[in-house]
């Protein structure tokens, strides 16, 4: 069973004339019209796809945990006139809004729209794009959707004639910055990627093909379009030759000098991604990186890494008030934007919930799901009493406060099923 390949079988090439996909799709456009959250977006994304985390999860459920644990305490009678000015720069370019769609890896696995998705949806809202090292659509073909500002990740990789070939690429496609990916050095534990019976490229298992009939509306999309490829790398290596190619890419070795010639060969705007610690913040500044971005890799890398949120305010006291500084991890709301944007982030990045809302359905779903949280910044703000991104950045450090952990913070029973409470993915 593990050996059959319907790509290789060329069933795609048939399936495609046979126009089903928008009957297979037409019950995730109703869930998709319906929901009014990420958590719904969350449980729209889990009936229509297969299920595709690392060892027990701590830092996944911490880094939600943490924002529950930040009080906001609002001023009265402020004297806002909507709307609020969502308005800030990162990258030293114009945005409309301080959130922006996080790079992730192949997105054409959520739908057959993948990255373009994201794209369109970045270009709708006005928001920063960022396209990782290992997307499935390639660098030209989002800098024809999305002209606003673009940042390009990049791993830690061996080779650096490729990373001279990806970064000459992305300087071609108009990407205004890089982020260079520092926490993936070995890769995670996702034992929860085991249990399903999850990789790149999917196997043909036969758990997975009684997933696939439970799921039709993922299956026919994923068989009736053409195989994934890692396409910014190259286009005409299929992923499932490119992904031990991938492995042997990694290089655990990379270290602050080759960080340093990576700054010389691109010669713009840089970040740092995966910082956690003021003192590799400091390091990073030294080196001559221009934003920090505090991240743990979606809690997926190193269990039990703290939540960013956390440690947001001590990078913050370490680099100083000019060096920008772009934060992602847990965020499922918009009062968690506003609360990592008050204690110290000049931009946030989120990636479950787009994620969630591509593999809902596809580029509308990824707009709904920043629209969302959008609405629910703007709320958040309006309600704090601050009426601009640079005012709530300037009073945020009195408006947000810790308490101690309560079971308050906590789910009930029946949270896991909505998604919803702290702790619950």
């Amino acid at each position: 069973m593990s050996a059959i390949n319907p790509h290789k079988l060329g069933l795609h090439k048939i399936f495609k004339h046979i126009p089903l996909n928008a009957i297979f799709d037409m019950p995730s456009k109703r869930r998709l019209a319906k929901a009014v959250n990420i958590a719904d977006l969350r449980l729209c994304a889990k009936a229509r796809s297969h299920k595709v985390r690392s060892d027990d999860e701590v830092s996944l459920r911490r880094g939600k945990d943490a924002y529950s644990q930040l009080e906001m305490h609002y001023h009265v009678l402020a004297g806002l006139k909507p709307p609020i000015d969502m308005r800030t720069k990162v990258f030293g370019c114009d945005v409309d809004m301080p959130f922006f769609g996080c790079p992730t890896a192949g997105n054409r696995m959520f739908h057959h729209e993948g990255e373009t998705a994201a794209a369109k949806a970045a270009e709708h809202h006005g928001s920063l794009y960022g396209l990782s090292s290992l997307a499935t659509t390639g660098i030209a073909e989002i800098a024809a959707i999305h002209k606003g500002p673009k940042v390009f990740q990049l791993y830690v990789w061996k080779d650096r004639e490729l990373v001279k070939e990806v970064l000459a690429k992305a300087k071609e496609g108009g990407f205004d910055a890089l982020a260079l990916t520092a926490d993936f050095t070995w890769y995670g534990n996702r034992e929860r990627d085991i249990r399903n019976d999850f990789s790149i490229p999917p196997k043909y298992s036969v758990a997975q093909v009684v997933e696939a009939i439970r799921k039709p509306a993922w299956t026919y999309d994923f068989l009736s379009h053409d195989p994934y490829t890692y396409a910014c790398l190259n286009d005409d290596v299929p992923a499932d030759s490119l992904a031990a190619f991938v492995n042997s890419q990694i290089a655990p070795e990379f270290d602050w000098k080759d960080a340093e010639w990576l700054l010389g060969e691109w010669g713009g705007p840089a970040a740092l991604k995966g910082v956690v610690r003021p003192d590799d913040a400091k390091k990073a500044v030294a080196t001559g990186f221009s934003t920090m971005w505090v991240s743990n890799h979606g809690a997926r890398q190193l269990d039990t890494s703290p939540a960013t949120i956390d440690v947001l305010p001590s990078i913050r006291e370490a680099v100083g008030p000019d060096v920008e500084i772009i934060m992602d991890g847990g965020v499922q709301r918009g009062t968690d934007i506003a609360k990592a944007l008050a204690l110290g982030a000049d931009t946030v990045g989120v990636g479950k919930p787009y994620l969630y809302g591509l593999a809902a359905g596809g580029a509308p779903g990824v707009i709904k799901a920043l629209d969302i949280l959008r609405v629910e910044l703007d709320r958040a703000m309006g309600l704090l009493g601050v009426g601009s991104v640079d005012d709530l950045k300037k009073r945020g450090p009195g408006l947000i406060k810790r308490r101690a952990a309560s079971a308050r913070d906590y789910p009930d029973q029946n949270a896991y099923d909505r998604g919803y409470g702290g702790g619950v993915i």
